[in-house]
């Protein structure tokens, strides 16, 4: 699915978190409902069959619990999407991204066949509907997640090209699969941020480091063989290229026009809000436009980076640029130019903190947002939990003003149709929800540190503080569709000014 990620290293964030974050978007054309729930160890499947691919799959008898955000109308499978298990690793999974022909060529995707004409069906690999219930109940650090992916990466293949971001309190991998059967993935440094639009975005791979002490980069067994034989790697060698070195995006990813449209536009937008000052983003000499091909694919942030800076990001529309669709004044000519972040299509979109320096019970954080970006807002919630709250548990195929994703999507529907004078309404509405969602779950952790040794007491605090910001969500939320649902009938095609009393 065409998707945003941002990564966070604990020392780029405001208090030492790692945050990783992902808009999960619908394909043109349609929208998925999602609800946010916990999975507990007797719910998880023992043997997991694919709905897509049809592949088939033994699991450990040893999952933990987690949360997920999956499709709330069944039929195409699970999408569990994103979520932290219960020690406190996180999962987001998938970025799709893109490859090229020499790639695919070597390295089949593993695509499902069904039965015809006498041939027997062939299952397909894994993919995004699969790979959050395969792997994150099983894992204990970000580190075991990429092994864990890695290792089913390479047995069953997979049908499509996906990036996946793990995080734990001390470190965030990231990792990009190649072809049907190959992957690599790279340690994100502490004290830089890393933006992905839907791209192989990896820049720099040492090979040696993968197949020796393994401690920023980790790869497919037969990487290098597999890149040898198909002469893969483009380096142009020089007395300044260090051997094993090599730029994956120019040995795996796509070059075509329409990532200048599509792709690399968000990575400008988000690279030159983060540090506006590290290149010249702007003007007839900027070093990097919208349509560079060699953006980098992490920076160090001009400032330690707050889940607002992230929200700000996963929402944007290219806003101070001539290439925002909203824009009302000057010249129009690029309006919608390229293709935004904060789209239609979010169906969701989740920052998972793991907050290293807090106790393990209350450390990891999830904040949810549901619907268009450009006009939700983002509510926190602790992981460690049994049970979400209903107003997010809830959501079904039917609209309703009883769950925060119909309502969400309503509020954006409207305000998109009202945006002049709806805009106000949701800024107050995100400054309202986002304020309060902090102000909540700063009481209660300082609940929960005193409550510490006390597990009973600790776990009925956290579904507490996770109800009370539903239900000032629900409350905030309901004012605000009030608010756009007049603004927008009061513009209806229909209207008169004469008053009729």
């Amino acid at each position: 699915m065409p998707c945003t990620t941002v990564l966070v290293g604990r020392k780029a964030s405001y208090d030492g978190s790692t945050m990783i974050s992902r808009n999960d978007d619908s394909g043109s054309g349609h929208f998925t409902a999602k609800k946010f729930v916990v999975v507990q160890p007797e719910k998880q499947p023992r043997h997991y069959k694919s709905v897509l691919s049809h592949v088939e799959i033994d699991l450990p008898d040893n999952p933990q619990r987690y949360t997920a955000v999956p499709n709330a109308v069944p039929g195409v499978g699970i999408w569990a999407a994103s979520g932290i298990n219960a020690s406190n690793v996180a999962m987001t999974a998938t970025e799709t991204i893109t490859s090229n022909e020499r790639v695919l060529g070597a390295d089949p995707l593993v695509v499902y066949q069904k039965e015809e004409e006498g041939k027997p069906e062939q299952a397909g690999g894994i993919g995004e509907e699969d790979l959050v219930v395969l792997v994150l109940p099983y894992i204990h650090s970000a580190r075991e997640g990429v092994l864990r992916l890695g290792e089913l990466t390479e047995k069953y293949g997979t049908y499509e090209e996906n990036g996946i971001g793990f995080s734990d309190g001390n470190e965030i991998w990231w990792f990009e699969s190649v072809g049907g059967h190959h992957w690599i993935a790279r340690r994100v440094p502490d004290d830089v941020c890393v933006v992905m639009p839907n791209q192989l975005g990896i820049d720099y791979f040492d090979l040696n480091d993968a197949f020796g002490a393994k401690k920023e980069f980790l790869c497919s067994a037969d990487l290098r063989e597999f890149m040898g034989e198909n002469h893969l790697d483009l380096t142009i060698s020089q007395g300044s290229v260090t051997p094993g070195v090599f730029n994956p995006r120019d040995a795996f990813g796509s070059h075509d026009d329409a990532d200048h449209v599509y792709n690399t536009p968000r990575a400008w937008f988000m690279l030159r809000y983060l540090n506006p000052r590290a290149y010249r983003f702007d003007g007839p000499d900027a070093e990097y436009t919208p349509e560079s091909d060699d953006l980098p694919w992490m920076i160090r942030p001009q400032h330690k980076i707050t889940p607002e800076d992230v929200k700000y990001l996963q929402s944007s529309h290219y806003q101070g640029t001539p290439y925002d669709p909203y824009r009302s004044y000057g010249d129009l000519s690029q309006a919608g130019a390229y293709r935004s972040i904060g789209i239609n299509r979010n169906d969701f979109c989740a920052i998972l903190q793991i907050r290293g320096n807090m106790s393990e019970e209350y450390r990891a954080v999830e904040w949810l947002a549901f619907a268009s970006n450009a006009f939700n807002a983002m509510l926190p919630f602790y992981a460690n939990v049994e049970t979400t709250p209903d107003y997010l548990s809830n959501t079904t195929g039917e609209v309703s003003t009883d769950n925060f994703y119909w309502t969400s999507r309503l509020i954006a529907a409207l305000a998109d149709a009202s945006y002049g004078k709806s805009l106000n309404h949701i800024e107050h509405y995100q400054m309202e929800v986002q304020s309060e969602g902090h102000r909540i779950i700063g009481e209660y952790d300082r609940l929960l540190k005193d409550a510490q040794g006390d597990a009973e007491k600790s776990a009925k605090l956290r579904a507490q503080a996770n109800s009370e910001v539903a239900e000032m969500a629900k409350k905030s939320a309901q004012k605000t569709l009030l608010a756009v649902l007049d603004e927008q009938s009061n513009h209806m095609k229909n209207s008169y000014s004469r008053s009729d009393h």
